[in-house]
This record gives C-alpha cells, sequence and structure tokens, in this order.
C-alpha cells in the first residue's frame, strides 16, 4: 500500500470542492492539497447530468472565486432574454475542468485522483481510498483537515434509484435520452409523462415543447406545486443591482407582516418576487429553484396536470398513483424527474463546519453553496480556531417548504451580517465574482454613484425588520427540525 501526505484532503471534485480549494490556495499559500473524487472528471454531479441542463443561477457567479465563465453575457433569444446567461452543463464541465488543469493543478499543491473512493480514517490518523478500476488502495497523512464536499448527495436521474414499479414492456427514460429521440423516428412516443415537480421537470416540460412536442402530448405528475425564485431579481451587475436589492428589502419588510413561511412566500409572490406555474395552487414546496419569467409561459401550456400523490407504477397504457390510476396511450414515454437534487436525509443531517480534524462544507448563504464553500475556505485560512471559524459560519438548512424557509433567510441574514462586521473579509467579498451585489457596490462606491444613498436607507430597512425575521426564523427552525 502506497503511502501519501497532504495538509487538506478533500473528498469530492464537485463544484463546492473545488470553490474551497480555489480560495484555500489563494489564501494559504502554504498548504497541500489533495482531491479524491469518484468521477473521472471535475464537476461532481455535472459529469452525470442530463445533456439539455443548464445552471438555473447567472454563471456570472457560479464556479470558483478566481476564474470566471469564458462568455459571461445577456442573453438575446428565448426564454431568459435580457437576463445573464445560463451555462450549460457542457460548459460547466468544461470549466471546472479548466479550474483543475489550469489553476489548481499546475500550482504545484494540489494533487488530484480521479476514479477514486474514499474509504475512510484508521485509528493511526490515515486517510484510505482506492482505486475503483484497480482496487489499489492508499493511504494519506493529513497534517491538517479532512474536508468533506459530499455533504449535499446531489442526486441527478441518471444515477439514482426509480421510486416506483415498472411493469411490463413500459418505456421509461431519465431526461438524458431525449436528445436522443431522432435516432428512432419510426417508434417516436405518442405520448410523454413526466414524472415529477421540481425543477429537472420544468427543464424537461421546456425542452420538449420547444423541441416541437404539442403540450397536449404531454400528462405532468405534480404531487406539489413549488414556489420559484423569479430570475429577474437575482441577475449580478449594475443594471440589475436595484432589483437584487429590493428582494432583500422586500424578504425583510414583508416578514414583519407575516404570520409565518407560507404567508411570508405569498407575501412576496404578490409582488412578483416569487412565481409558481399554476395560480390557482397553493404551493408546497420551495427548494429554492430559479425561474424565468419566460419559462414559466412555457410550462402553463401544458394542461394535462396530474395531482394525485406520487406515482407507484408504471406500464404500457397505465400508472398507479397513490390516489387513482390514470390511463394513457399506449405507447407512452415515462420521463422520470423524480431523484431530488438533495435527498432529505442530507437536509436532515447536522454538523458544525469546523470540527476539529473535520470541516464538513454547508450552505452558509442559502442556497449559494460555492459560495458558502469559498467563505469557508478565507474562514479556514484567516481564523486560527474553530469556535471563532463557527461563530461566521451556521449551517443553513436546504427547506423543503414555504414554511421552513424563514430558517434558511434567517441564518443567512445572521452569518452576512457577522461577515461584514469583519473588515478583511468584507473586503474579500466585495472582491468576490462570486457575490451578487458586493463588486457592484464596490464599483458604485468608487464611481460616487447617486444609487448608493437608496441603499443606504435599504440597510437600514433589513436592520430594523431583522427581529421579524428572527421572530418567524427561530418558528420556523422548530417546524424544520420536527419533520
Amino acid at each position: 500500500m502506497s503511502q501519501l501526505e497532504t495538509d487538506y484532503l478533500i473528498v469530492g471534485a464537485g463544484a463546492v470542492g473545488l470553490a474551497f480549494a480555489d480560495t484555500l490556495i489563494d489564501e494559504d499559500p502554504d498548504c497541500h492539497i489533495t482531491f479524491v473524487d469518484k468521477h473521472a472528471k471535475p464537476g461532481g454531479h455535472w459529469n452525470d447530468a442530463y445533456g439539455f441542463v443548464s445552471l438555473h443561477q447567472p454563471s456570472a457567479t457560479y464556479g470558483v472565486n478566481s476564474m470566471a465563465f469564458p462568455s459571461e453575457h445577456i442573453d438575446t433569444h428565448g426564454p431568459n432574454k435580457g437576463l445573464h446567461a445560463l451555462a450549460s452543463g457542457t460548459e460547466v464541465l468544461a470549466y471546472f475542468e479548466k479550474v483543475m488543469n489550469m489553476k489548481l493543478l499546475p500550482s504545484g499543491r494540489v494533487a488530484y485522483y480521479p476514479l477514486s473512493e474514499f474509504t475512510g480514517r484508521d485509528e493511526a490518523g490515515f486517510a484510505h481510498f482506492k482505486s475503483i478500476l484497480s482496487g489499489t488502495e492508499t493511504a494519506i497523512k493529513v497534517r491538517r483537515k479532512l474536508v468533506d464536499a459530499t455533504f449535499y448527495q446531489t442526486s441527478v436521474p441518471s444515477t439514482h434509484k426509480r421510486p416506483f414499479a415498472e411493469i411490463g414492456d413500459v418505456r421509461v427514460a431519465p431526461p438524458g435520452d431525449l436528445p436522443q429521440l431522432w435516432k428512432s423516428p419510426n417508434d417516436l412516443p405518442e405520448h410523454y409523462a413526466i414524472l415529477g415537480a421540481g425543477k429537472t421537470a420544468m427543464d424537461t416540460a421546456v425542452w420538449l415543447i420547444r423541441a416541437g412536442v404539442d403540450p397536449d402530448h404531454i400528462s405532468w405528475v405534480r404531487p406539489r406545486e413549488s414556489w420559484l425564485w423569479n430570475r429577474d431579481y437575482v441577475q449580478p451587475g449594475e443594471d440589475f443591482i436595484e432589483d437584487a436589492m429590493e428582494l432583500q428589502v422586500a424578504i425583510m419588510e414583508q416578514a414583519s407582516e407575516a404570520q409565518d413561511g407560507a404567508d411570508l412566500m405569498r407575501r412576496l409572490a404578490a409582488k412578483g418576487y416569487y412565481l409558481r406555474i399554476d395560480e390557482d395552487v397553493e404551493p408546497e414546496m420551495f427548494h429554492f429553484a430559479i425561474i424565468s419569467r419566460g419559462e414559466i409561459e412555457i410550462l402553463r401550456k401544458i394542461k394535462n396536470v396530474i395531482r394525485a400523490g406520487h406515482v407507484l407504477s408504471v406500464e404500457p397504457g397505465k400508472m398507479v398513483l397513490e390516489q387513482k390510476q390514470v390511463d394513457l396511450p399506449q405507447n407512452t414515454l415515462f420521463v422520470d424527474c423524480t431523484a431530488s437534487a438533495v435527498p432529505f436525509e442530507a437536509r436532515g443531517k447536522k454538523a458544525p463546519v469546523f470540527d476539529g480534524d473535520t470541516i464538513t462544507l454547508q450552505p452558509l448563504l442559502v442556497p449559494l453553496v460555492v459560495y458558502s464553500a469559498a467563505v469557508a475556505a478565507w474562514l479556514e485560512a484567516h481564523y486560527d480556531d474553530d469556535d471563532k471559524r463557527n461563530a461566521m459560519a451556521a449551517p443553513g438548512p436546504l427547506t423543503d417548504t414555504p414554511a421552513t424557509f424563514p430558517y434558511a433567510q434567517f441564518i443567512t441574514m445572521m452569518n452576512r451580517g457577522a461577515w461584514s462586521q469583519d473588515k478583511e473579509l468584507s473586503a474579500w467579498m466585495q472582491s468576490s465574482r462570486l457575490d451578487l451585489v458586493g463588486p457592484t457596490l464596490k464599483k458604485m462606491a468608487a464611481e460616487g454613484n447617486p444609487k448608493l444613498a437608496k441603499f443606504a436607507d435599504s440597510r437600514q430597512i433589513m436592520m430594523d425588520n431583522m427581529p421579524h425575521l428572527i421572530k418567524l426564523g427561530v418558528a420556523a427552525k422548530a417546524i424544520h427540525e420536527n419533520t
């Protein structure tokens, strides 16, 4: 068994692990980092995602802090027209490969072991991993810390276990198979049934309609409706800064009036900050998905929406749900979109971010996971004990429902408020490309932009209403911990 040494062993070379390493390598010039990852290339779950997947947030604020995406522009066509571009899955993978091969590895302070599985630590303090293909085992002495970048357990359609039975010669496929239908022009489906109500299902529905499928030939199983972030209000840059600040102020103002999380969502939706597909159905789900008004318009073209619980089984011409059986054309293609981006068991996990010789990367600004990882790296490099670090890094929950949303928002605002009190960290945030507003506000201040006076008033409004958000957040925390 070969033996290695490193300062930080990062388990997982996905977006979170790479964002952490990128900042740590810049902020701590003496550290050495080793990656162990199951995939053949950097990028984590992006390696397994469906072919037409894209970012839901602008690529201008995604990835690692030190490297911009090659093409950051405003879309001029399609449902995202007028907003910052959303990088495709192919572009994201190419970007992360560039981060590894052109930034991290050339530093001489990073080692990378793909197609390798972390197997644990022994009593002597050595960590172990083995090659998935050869079975060769390697022990590695971790001089400082093990970094768990797999906390989110991201699940995608191509790798998750289907939660329903398949009976007979039924056609079931993950979304990634849809672009290959052109190869069988004489055996195209007569009908499509989308199973799932999350963002993957929404992406699939938009793709099918834009590809030419008649919306009347699509059935959509949506056990729950979802509140969705209006993408208009999460755009970076000076052209959008007023909208971005307006959303944050609105959340705080409405928190002063709302009775609970669901009421807060309704109030924000009434002002256009949050969207839903069906205006007549109260959403029971909130997974932080972001959508444009253009996508909403496309999704509303599907009228055959089935709300009868989850799918139990599918077979030619029929599917059985929790509340009823639904007949469909014999040649129906069931598109499995039931994978949850973050499984419920991961949402319920609890651990401090900094815990002795272990760092467990979790959302600090919910749901900005890469930015959270970058801030965690900054804290690791600049603070000298875990108590100080954890005081600045309360883990935020990836909530499931509107009822628990105020808990996540409360943690996010508390963390951000604490960071703003640290002059060095605040300065770093103002220069971070991952920060939605920081660099823009810094630029505007340097130029003496008069809009800043308005934002000063906004900060006071947010401070005045913080007690109301705390009250909602504490109540939502109790709900979250009991579900």
